[in-house]
């Protein structure tokens, strides 16, 4: 009888851990907002520091992510006082279940609100451009929000000029570095590559000193042992999320707000990202 007892006990208590955990990734994690903030040691002929907000796959419309969330990442952004801030694609939905989708063009209304001394520059991502790339395009650039594909623009950063850089998006457009980088008009300020996917960062020459990506999401669950089991990416969880390191070149992949196909995420919670560049 005691058996039976410590084994109902045993199966009571498994079925609350898994209603909790179910709670966390289906409820808990996607419904919040962090801000999280990095230190990114770089070489480059600018000096000091620069604040840069990262904000990726806001995926306006997913569960727990509407217009009202939206508002947040905007009052959290610029409340961490950014010099730029970075959008890297994936403003809209399509097909993430429980979700409901949102337009650009109230999306953009609301990023018009986002305050940067040195400016607002955005890519797209292959969610943009299954909706359509140019009026996700148009949206964005009538509420004074920059996208740069293929081009750079020069920035007046506290510690020196910046460039920052774009491509567009690797599964919907033939993007270029050679043509963005072709607009730096400098050999010795340091550039910033803005993408939507890290599967570029290959590709990416040492002339670039950090590149910024989005679209893994982290892989929305990293579960303790095994890692991210489901990443968006032919490299697998080797650009799943942070600050990555390879041959002395520099990327950084942000986790994102939203989420897509399946409105879950566990231990990977919902984020914007805030890096303060050094350069030496």
């Amino acid at each position: 009888m005691r058996w039976w007892r410590i084994g109902g006990l045993a199966v009571g208590a498994a079925a609350l851990l898994s209603i909790v955990l179910a709670l966390r990734a289906f409820w808990f994690e996607p419904a919040s907002l962090r801000v999280v903030e990095e230190h990114i040691s770089l070489r480059g002929s600018a000096r000091g520091t620069v604040r840069i907000a990262v904000l990726a796959d806001l995926h306006t419309g997913s569960p727990f992510n509407g217009l009202s969330r939206l508002r947040e990442v905007v009052a959290q952004t610029n409340a961490a006082r950014p010099d730029v801030v970075c959008i890297l694609g994936d403003l809209v939905i399509q097909g993430v279940l429980g979700g409901r989708s949102v337009t650009p063009e109230d999306i953009s209304a609301e990023l018009k609100q986002l305050r940067a001394n040195a400016g607002v520059f955005a890519v797209l991502g292959n969610h943009d451009g299954w909706l359509s790339h140019d009026r996700v395009q148009s949206a964005l650039e009538r509420n004074g929000v920059r996208v740069i594909e293929e081009t750079a623009v020069k920035v007046a950063a506290p510690g020196g000029s910046i460039w920052f850089a774009g491509i567009g998006d690797v599964w919907t457009r033939r993007f270029d570095i050679g043509a963005a980088l072709a607009a730096v008009a400098d050999d010795t300020s340091p550039v910033v590559l803005m993408t939507h996917n890290p599967d570029v960062f290959p590709q990416v020459p040492a002339r670039v000193a950090l590149t910024l990506a989005g679209h893994t999401h982290g892989g929305q669950v990293k579960l303790p042992l095994l890692g991210t089991p489901i990443v968006p990416s032919r490299f697998g969880s080797r650009f799943a999320a942070g600050h990555i390191i390879e041959n002395g070149r520099h990327l950084y992949v942000a986790t994102g707000v939203g989420t897509s196909i399946l409105p879950v995420r566990f231990r990977v919670p919902p984020a914007v990202t805030v890096l303060t560049l050094a350069f030496e």
